[in-house]
């Protein structure tokens, strides 16, 4: 059985779109495609159709991770293709457990998205150890 992730944070152009392009990398890393659907999406329209923040495309371009992702927000349809669970991020911080959230990074310098690429990369990390070993 697939099991699919959706990331969502608010405009779909910084973090729900970083993750989704982080954990794609991992799992093709991890040979697990076939095994894991990953998408992303927004709970505002108003970014619908844009590509990633420039700042979050470069940041994570460094980083190895394509952004080629389209804003999109989230639809009735991806309930049931992606209800099964709902999770915070925070709950799979391995390095760095007091992180409380993941913070918009739309408003802050290039730390803030290297900061949130860092989050992010620690929590898909543990996303993927915890379906790898349910608890």
């Amino acid at each position: 059985m697939k099991t699919n992730i959706l990331f969502v944070c608010l405009g779909n152009i910084c973090r729900s779109p970083a993750a989704d392009g982080i954990m794609h990398h991992i799992v093709e890393e991890r040979g697990l495609s076939g095994r894991i659907g990953i998408d992303s999406a927004g709970t505002y329209a108003g970014h619908t159709g844009e590509l990633p923040d420039a700042r979050m495309r470069r940041a994570a371009a460094r980083r190895g991770y394509d952004l080629g992702h389209r804003a999109r927000q989230i639809r009735e349809e991806d309930f049931d293709r992606f209800a099964e669970k709902i999770f915070r991020m925070r709950e799979f911080f391995r390095r760095h457990p007091r992180w409380d959230h993941v913070p918009d990074p739309y408003y802050e310098g290039a730390e803030g998205f290297e900061l949130v690429l860092d989050m992010l990369e620690d929590g898909c990390g543990g996303i993927l150890e915890y379906l790898e070993n349910p608890q």
